[in-house]
């Protein structure tokens, strides 16, 4: 039984009976409804976060680059550690760029010219969670969807639908954008297809091999699409 706002103590004595009371304010005893309704406002404050990537997931990508354009088919697969992005330039070679998570990535055509190239990189593909502690900067709309929206250390903005919570689009620093078509979740490419070709292995690795830029963290922060997007030259 929930106590009443005032209660009454008597103390007896020999000599005299005194009867103090004791008022409290009702405001103490709150219902649980009230405490439940503070509770939820002061969550709905923070900052929303983004939601981490699934283990395994297919989608294909839209990417602008000052008007030079490509359609990126990638395949993420944290389980066995490996990143697929299999890179159509507009009117030009398909390019195919595979890498694992011990640092090796191949990049490699399947035609006739039988071009491949080799690098061993200092850290391996992204980890679902990599967008923790990036910054929140709010909501907006791109691409028709309404979507918060985070930077992580100036070199990417991810914007992630505020409904579904998928990814939506893509900024790199360098204005390089990324414009999510399909995203399906628990997608996985056949084992076979993350083989790459024979002609791969005839030449030793590039140690110190670049993607038109320095390896680093930030080079590699967002590798699983920046790779194919900036295509090393064969």
């Amino acid at each position: 039984m929930m106590p009443s706002a005032s209660k009454s103590i008597a103390i007896s004595s020999s000599t005299a009976l005194f009867l103090i009371v004791i008022v409290l304010p009702s405001s103490i005893f709150l219902s649980p409804v009230v405490v439940a309704a503070a509770a939820a406002s002061s969550n709905s404050t923070a900052d929303p976060t983004p939601t981490p990537w699934p283990h395994q997931f297919h989608s294909i990508l839209f990417m602008n680059y000052t008007g030079s354009l490509q359609l990126i088919d990638l395949w993420y697969d944290w389980p066995k550690g490996r990143n697929f992005n299999i890179i159509q330039d507009q009117l030009g070679k398909l390019l195919y760029d595979l890498e694992w998570n011990n640092g090796t990535s191949f990049f490699y055509t399947l035609d006739s010219s039988k071009e491949c190239r080799t690098a061993q990189l200092e850290v391996g593909i992204l980890r679902p969670n990599w967008l923790d502690g990036a910054n929140y900067l709010g909501q907006q709309h791109v691409d028709g969807f309404l979507c918060n929206v985070w930077e992580k250390v100036d070199f990417i903005w991810y914007y992630e639908d505020v409904v579904t919570k998928r990814p939506v689009h893509w900024l790199f620093y360098t204005g390089r954008a990324a414009h999510v078509m399909t995203f399906e979740v628990g997608a996985v490419l056949e084992d076979e297809k993350w083989q790459a070709p024979a002609y791969c292995f005839e030449n030793a690795p590039s140690p110190k091999a670049k993607h038109d830029s320095v390896i680093g963290f930030q080079e590699r922060l967002m590798d699983g699409v920046l790779t194919g997007s900036m295509s090393l030259p064969m």
